[in-house]
């Protein structure tokens, strides 16, 4: 594409190489044309991917006039200073996430984005996933009904020993795996949170950061969230269960969808009663009568799927509005921080 993004990567690693394998590669809307790694080797591999420029020093493709958008994919603890470097270039921002450790992390950021006149884009890409997208169309449809609890979950049982298990360098699953989880949170609660509660504890992981999350949250509109990110479960959990007032959608790690719901204009009004039901005893409750349910199983595929990189290349090169905004990332550092008070990580 002729108006195809010039981005060049800071940080060549798992998140940095890996979306260029993954994504950008088949994209058409994004070319690599620099990169930045302290190891020549990982320089080297991006540019028989790309054929980019590759640099061993950043303040060096910071100078390079062809990037225009610098992707931040170091380790989380490098975030913000590589990124505020970025924007003080003149250069346009997308960090990996978390955007910062902290909610004050994250206020810095958007401040000087703003001061700048840069834009800043976080790399919350699962909210473009497909159980997601699958998730939102069935909630707004209305086959379940009025949506009141959310269960989600991630997980497995990992003894993990790399940075992301130590503190110092922003590890732990709840900067890891958080932001997606929480930015799903706030799509199914209006956007944001009223009330945390939070256990974080280190299992099976080495390091000092947590490697099992379990958080609750409860939205402004009454909706209740209950987050599970464990690196410690033998056993892992379905990932999506969604519970609304005529039925609850299922979607399990295949991404196979499990609806079950039923018409409520349908059924009669019932009413309480205190009187003693009718019938041998012990036999039946009061009401209780026969429910016609409706039972769906198909795979996730929902009417309209999205992409983030098509997504952030509208957004830059025709300015239409980036569906994950500044204000919703730091509603979910806001409520991360929160997550971590008090529970000595």
């Amino acid at each position: 594409m002729k108006d195809a993004l010039r981005v060049g990567i800071c940080g060549i690693g798992r998140a940095g190489f890996g979306m260029v394998r993954r994504d950008l590669q088949r994209l058409p809307e994004i070319r690599v044309v620099a990169g930045f790694d302290l190891l020549e080797e990982r320089t080297r591999q991006l540019a028989e991917i790309c054929s980019s420029r590759v640099y061993t020093s950043y303040a060096q493709m910071l100078k390079d006039d062809e990037v225009e958008l610098v992707i931040v994919a170091t380790r989380s603890h490098e975030h913000v200073p590589m990124a505020m470097k970025a924007l003080r270039a003149g250069k346009d921002v997308l960090v990996e996430k978390p955007m910062a450790l902290n909610l004050a992390g994250a206020n810095r950021l958007i401040k000087a984005a703003k001061e700048l006149g840069r834009k800043l884009f976080v790399r919350q890409n699962r909210r473009f996933d497909v159980p997601f997208l699958q998730a939102m169309e069935i909630v707004r449809g209305g086959k379940i009904g009025k949506l009141f609890a959310v269960q989600l979950r991630q997980g497995g049982y990992q003894r993990r020993s790399d940075w992301q298990t130590m503190r110092k360098y922003g590890g732990g699953q709840l900067l890891n795996w958080g932001p997606h989880l929480v930015d799903w949170a706030h799509q199914f609660i209006g956007g944001r949170t009223a009330d945390v509660w939070s256990d974080l504890k280190r299992i099976a992981a080495a390091g000092d950061a947590e490697d099992h999350v379990k958080l609750l949250m409860r939205g402004e509109n009454g909706v209740v969230v209950d987050i599970e990110i464990s690196g410690a479960a033998a056993i892992p959990q379905t990932p999506w269960r969604l519970t609304g007032t005529t039925g609850t959608l299922v979607i399990d790690a295949k991404n196979q969808c499990h609806l079950k719901y039923f018409d409520g204009s349908q059924l009669p009004e019932i009413k309480a009663s205190d009187e003693t039901p009718a019938g041998p005893s012990g036999t039946h409750f009061a009401g209780g009568e026969e429910i016609k349910w409706i039972e769906e199983q198909f795979p996730a595929a929902p009417a309209a799927p999205a992409n983030f990189w098509v997504e952030l290349h509208g957004s830059i090169r025709r300015g239409t509005p980036f569906p994950v905004t500044l204000e919703q990332v730091r509603e979910n550092m806001r409520v991360i921080t929160l997550a971590k008070k008090g529970t000595g990580f």
